[in-house]
């Protein structure tokens, strides 16, 4: 995978759903896409620019709110896809909804700005049909490790109407494209569901502020374990966030934890022994972190997990849950099922990954097969080469 990245520049147009967990993931690649003289944009809703347009990529808005496709699937199927995530609901919004909100202005923007190549994450539909539409080349990124068959199957069936009214030729699989760019670790991956395209392996990294960026001040090392809980950013994780903390810190260990902006003295904690935060890159956050306790997000289990750092993850949805049970058979990390998520047993699991060195070195084994995954600027080149070739 060492072509040569120095031919003319080329356009590259990514798609991705307006979330943090989305989007993320794909920086590294257009970061390196970009240093090597191409040029890329991304296409989803505004309210993203704060993620994207920092970094010094063109946003164009394109894309509803999240907000905007749930209320849309709301009001199609009569159910509220956030009580229960039934693989048709999921394919109305990601296959469904949100393509029929986004698609004539996204294919009317991207047949303006003139892509060589279009890079969709894996849960993103408009990008591939507008590639489809223009006739130019199309690459998914699977950010997360592969969905059940199910669940891609009523993605294909969803998206397949999209096609046909457009006089196009359906997709036979979901995701679909002519590559797979897979930045799952083996050890955290499923078997025998990945679709038939031509899979890249590309290395997860933890999300990292752009080149230049000053570092935020970080609270001092004391000499005792530091324990990072990464739930979410949302204000409305404070409630659960607390009784967490309150028990951990019964632990001799430092505390850092992302709060949402709550104030650590809300909380009722010892404010000497826990930092909280309401934003940092996950690469700053790591820094120094013993464990992690955190919600099984595919964003934080692979930086975790490039960084050979063991966790306790404590899952909410049903994919988040299958996440968490492959990185306690992986051996690096404990699993906390539903009804056995109290504080309490957070604190004990945590306590058993600092006092049992085995999750550490299986966490370092999972560091050693993610670093030994191709870069970012590796597969970069193997896609400007094969899409110039």
């Amino acid at each position: 995978m060492q072509q040569n990245m120095y031919c003319s520049a080329m356009r590259i147009l990514m798609f991705g759903n307006p979330m943090p967990g989305h989007l993320l993931p794909m920086l590294p690649l257009a970061r390196s896409l970009r240093q090597h003289g191409h040029v890329v944009a991304f296409v989803t809703s505004a309210h993203m620019s704060g993620s994207i347009e920092t970094e010094g990529f063109r946003l164009i808005a394109a894309s509803p709110t999240t907000e905007a496709v749930l209320a849309e699937v709301t009001r199609r199927s009569g159910r509220d896809i956030m009580s229960g995530q039934s693989p048709d609901l999921v394919a109305q919004f990601f296959a469904g909804a949100r393509v029929d909100l986004s698609l004539d202005q996204a294919l009317a923007e991207a047949r303006e700005w003139e892509p060589d190549m279009i890079v969709s994450e894996h849960c993103d539909y408009v990008g591939p049909l507008v590639a489809a539409l223009l006739k130019v080349p199309s690459t998914v990124m699977a950010i997360d490790p592969a969905l059940e068959p199910d669940v891609l199957d009523a993605l294909a069936a969803t998206a397949r109407s999209r096609y046909l009214e457009r006089g196009l030729e359906a997709p036979a699989h979901a995701p679909s494209g002519r590559w797979l760019l897979d930045l799952c670790p083996p050890s955290l991956q499923r078997g025998g569901t990945l679709p038939p395209l031509e899979r890249l392996a590309l290395r997860p990294e933890p999300h990292q502020a752009p080149e230049g960026t000053p570092r935020a001040p970080r609270a001092a090392r004391t000499g005792r374990p530091r324990v990072l809980v990464s739930f979410s950013t949302a204000p409305g994780a404070a409630p659960r966030l607390g009784p967490v903390l309150q028990s951990l810190g019964t632990l001799d260990v430092d505390l850092v934890a992302t709060s949402g902006g709550v104030p650590v003295d809300t909380l009722g904690l010892d404010v000497e022994r826990v930092e909280m935060v309401t934003f940092l890159p996950a690469a700053e956050l790591l820094d120094g972190v013993s464990v992690v306790v955190h919600h099984g997000g595919s964003g934080t289990t692979f930086g975790t997990a490039a960084r050979g750092v063991p966790a306790v993850v404590v899952p909410g949805t049903p994919g988040q849950q299958r996440q968490a049970a492959r990185l306690q058979t992986a051996g690096a990390g404990v699993a906390l099922p539903n009804g056995e998520q109290e504080p309490e047993s957070v604190t004990a699991a945590v306590r058993r990954l600092l006092e049992e060195p085995a999750f550490t070195t299986a966490a370092h084994r999972l560091r050693d097969e993610i670093a030994a995954m191709p870069s970012a600027a590796e597969v970069a080149s193997r896609l400007v080469h094969s899409v110039g070739a």
